[in-house]
C-alpha cells in the first residue's frame, strides 16, 4: 500500500518534473528510502544513460556529415564546416571524459555503421550528390574522427 507522501511524489512527477527532481534529491539526501518514487526514479536513471548515448551519436553524426562534405565537396569547403567539426569533436571529447564507458559505442562496428548511414543520408540531402558519391562503409577510423587536426583529402 502506497504512503500518502509517495502518492504525492508520483503525482508531482506528472505535474511538475523539475519539482519532482528537487523533491527526489532531498529524499535521497535525507535517506528517506520508503518515500522514494522508485518506479519513476529508475526510469529517469535509465533515460539519463540513453540521453548520453544520443548526445554521443548526435555529435558523431555531425562530425561524420561534415567530414563527408569536406571529402566529397572540396570546392565548397568552408570555415563554418571547420568550426562545426571542431565543436562537435570537442563535444565528443567532453562526453567521453564525463562518461568513459560511452567509448564502448565507438568500438561497436554496428553502432558506428548506423550512425554513419544517418550521416551519409544527410550528406546526400545537403550536397545533392547521389549515394554513389559516398562510401558505403565509414571511410574514417575512430581515431581520425576524434582527431582535432584530421581533415580528409578530396576524392581523386
Amino acid at each position: 500500500m502506497k504512503t500518502r507522501k509517495l502518492q504525492m511524489l508520483q503525482s508531482l512527477y506528472e505535474q511538475d518534473f523539475h519539482a519532482w527532481v528537487e523533491q527526489t534529491a532531498e529524499l535521497l539526501k535525507s535517506h528517506q528510502w520508503e518515500t522514494l518514487d522508485l518506479e519513476n526514479l529508475i526510469e529517469e536513471v535509465v533515460d539519463s544513460g540513453k540521453s548520453q548515448q544520443r548526445a554521443l551519436q548526435s555529435a558523431l553524426r555531425l562530425v561524420l556529415l561534415h567530414l563527408l562534405e569536406w571529402k566529397y565537396q572540396p570546392a565548397c569547403r568552408s570555415h563554418s564546416w571547420q568550426v562545426t567539426i571542431t565543436r562537435e569533436r570537442l563535444n565528443l571529447d567532453e562526453l567521453l571524459a564525463e562518461s568513459p564507458s560511452l567509448r564502448r559505442f565507438l568500438t561497436d562496428a554496428d553502432w558506428i555503421n548506423a550512425t554513419y548511414q544517418r550521416a551519409r543520408r544527410e550528406a546526400m540531402v545537403e550536397t545533392s550528390l547521389s549515394e554513389d558519391h559516398f562510401a558505403i562503409a565509414c571511410p574514417f577510423s575512430v581515431d581520425e574522427i576524434l582527431d582535432l587536426d584530421f581533415y580528409p583529402n578530396a576524392e581523386e
